[in-house]
């Protein structure tokens, strides 16, 4: 190799290395993402789990109109297609007793947990923004609130694994 081709590969390699780093800083991740369930997401190598809200699990089923529909597999149908861009970004803080990392993730400039909120798809449990959808969603009886539902930690406490 001449001398010429030898640095043009350590920079690409330096470039690489330098990439690698920023997406996956100890607090924020960026990358393609994939849904788990409603509100857990697999990015790189780890679990995310969506901070303040909480969706129904995946075979939890809702009632709408007296029909039962599959809230939870609706749930995770929404993230996946929430997911389906180049890339994801999470700023994580902490780890929830399943091991899994809790996170703000956004994808096009969007908080991927409000929106699933906003949609009637996920309950708030913490934080003024999540309210506030959890309130709008609510009000234009979007998603679960069209409905009766079980809470979903009800559900887990009910159907342990």
């Amino acid at each position: 190799m001449r001398l010429r081709d030898l640095l043009t590969a350590a920079a690409l390699l330096l470039g690489l290395a330098a990439l690698a780093a920023l997406l996956t800083r100890a607090d924020e991740v960026a990358g393609p993402a994939f849904a788990i369930d409603g509100d857990t997401l697999r990015i790189l190598d780890l679990r995310v789990r969506l901070d303040g809200i909480d969706a129904p699990e995946l075979a939890q089923t809702c009632e709408a109109a007296g029909t039962s529909w599959p809230c939870g597999a609706e749930a995770r149908r929404r993230l996946e297609e929430l997911l389906a861009v180049p890339l994801v970004t999470c700023r994580l803080r902490g780890t929830d007793v399943y091991g899994r990392r809790l996170g703000t993730c956004t994808a096009t400039g969007q908080d991927i947990a409000l929106v699933l909120v906003r949609e009637g798809l996920a309950l708030a449990v913490s934080g003024p923004a999540a309210r506030a959808a959890q309130e709008d969603a609510q009000r234009a009886r979007r998603g679960l609130w069209r409905g009766r539902f079980q809470r979903p930690a009800e559900w887990r406490a009910e159907h342990p694994r």
